[in-house]
């Protein structure tokens, strides 16, 4: 029998709309308008995405509230759900905020999750620190960028080995961090360098520190959204299909889509989904990994009706 493709939840999506012409972004795009994600969506085979809002002036030149978030959510009921994205920073500047009663706000106008954090300063200062400490508190995940250094990039800044944010799962029980980014995705490999970590390594290797920092961290899960999630699997199929099955109930797929792509377009950047129906077809990809990965993880993770 032949196997079937699995309509998709997309764990990391951006959209815009505001109802005026945004400026560019830098590199020269604008960001897709929900209308335009459902269109890619149906393509792909994607039924929900999660909205992640841009209040970090860091990696945004408009900024969004989550607010805007939610009223997306609201005008498209059944295609999109929100995080509320919550800068360390809010409030009064300072390392003892407390954040939980903001993260509560926002949970009680549905917001499912906070991000997507792309803050430029360490992973474990004393902000991010505090933003971990009440996200664990107040039971939600923290969707988050890896920079590779404070300025001329965006995301929480880690070194080699990605010892600060095994730092914070290891002090703050409970804490859910869904990691995305090349720097992070570069650590599946022992090819990983300062050279190559914030780019998209190539060709066969062998476990790197990822790896072993999920085995021992049960709160740390995989963001497989854009060319960096893509890339860290389709690098080296073999070694891909074991990390999958080891670790099936912490991988989520998703897009990242952050601008309008033409159809023909979306398997060069975007091929995941592809990816991903194809080898569960050929029988790559187990039935179980497959439907956790592909919606499974983020229905159990995020609290979602099964039946939406």
């Amino acid at each position: 029998m032949a196997r079937k493709p699995v309509r998709k939840i997309d764990i990391h999506v951006h959209a815009m709309n505001y109802g005026m012409t945004e400026v560019f972004r830098i590199g020269g795009t604008r960001y897709a308008t929900p209308a335009q994600l459902i269109e890619m969506y149906d393509f792909i085979g994607v039924d929900q995405g999660v909205i992640l809002p841009e209040v970090f002036p860091e990696a945004a030149v408009v900024m969004q509230p989550s607010e805007e978030a939610k009223r997306i959510c609201d005008e498209y009921p059944g295609k999109f759900m929100w995080f509320a994205n919550i800068d360390p920073r809010m409030g009064d500047n300072s390392p003892d905020t407390d954040l939980s009663y903001y993260i509560e706000h926002y949970k009680a106008l549905g917001a499912l999750g906070v991000g997507e954090v792309v803050y430029n300063e360490y992973a474990d200062d004393p902000f991010m620190d505090n933003l971990c400490f009440h996200a664990a508190k107040c039971g939600v995940p923290i969707t988050f960028h890896v920079g590779p250094r404070r300025g001329g990039c965006y995301g929480i800044i880690d070194d080699l080995g990605l010892p600060r944010i095994e730092r914070m799962l290891k002090k703050h029980n409970g804490l859910r961090f869904f990691g995305h980014s090349q720097p992070f995705w570069a650590e599946i490999g022992d090819d990983c360098t300062e050279e190559n970590r914030n780019s998209y390594p190539t060709g066969k290797h062998k476990e790197g520190a990822l790896v072993r920092i999920m085995r021992e961290n049960p709160g740390l899960f995989g963001d497989m959204s854009a060319g960096s999630g893509f890339n860290a699997f389709a690098r080296d199929e073999e070694f891909a299909f074991s990390f999958i099955e080891e670790f099936k109930t912490r991988l989520m797929f998703g897009t990242d889509f952050c601008y309008p792509v033409a159809k023909e377009d979306l398997g060069k950047e975007f091929g995941l989904s592809k990816w991903l129906d194809d080898n569960y077809a050929a029988g790559n990809i187990g039935e179980e990994a497959y439907y956790l990965i592909c919606r499974g993880n983020a229905e159990r993770e995020l609290g979602l009706d099964k039946s939406l």
